[in-house]
């Protein structure tokens, strides 16, 4: 029985289903942008996509230029949200990261630049500033 046969599966509620996680997203980047902002930083980018890459928000601290993620659980369960920042992940949000400042002509000099994660497991919204360097590797302290 295919959809136009009475085939409910893609249904309203199927549709409000899978909205569900990237309103939930979104809520969250805007949750840490408003962070970010009230710690003086300022939001350059938000949702910059490159093949194999994505970086959620880019900001400056002061002349520091910052890569965030942003990831978001409902609970702290299998790990939580900062420990879904996998390797493969921070090597998608360096690509990402190394695009923009290859393109960017806002920055005319290399800047220093930073990754941070901002994690967000049901309410409890964790910046961690610093969590990764460049080829990816964690830094010490941090355990997602």
């Amino acid at each position: 029985m295919g959809c136009a046969d009475g085939d409910k599966r893609a249904g309203p509620d199927a549709r409000a289903q899978l909205a569900a996680p990237r309103q939930r997203g979104q809520q969250a980047e805007d949750a840490a942008c408003e962070r970010l902002r009230r710690a003086g930083l300022r939001i350059l980018r938000r949702n910059y996509r490159v093949r194999g890459g994505e970086v959620d928000i880019v900001a400056l601290d002061g002349q520091v230029l910052v890569f965030v993620e942003v990831r978001c659980r409902r609970h702290a369960g299998w790990g939580g949200a900062a420990a879904s920042v996998d390797a493969r992940k921070r090597a998608h949000l360096v690509l990402a990261a190394r695009h923009y400042l290859a393109c960017a002509d806002t920055h005319p000099q290399q800047p220093v630049c930073r990754f941070d994660v901002v994690a967000i497991d049901g309410a409890r919204l964790r910046w961690i500033r610093d969590a990764f360097d460049a080829p990816g590797r964690v830094r010490p302290g941090w355990h997602g």
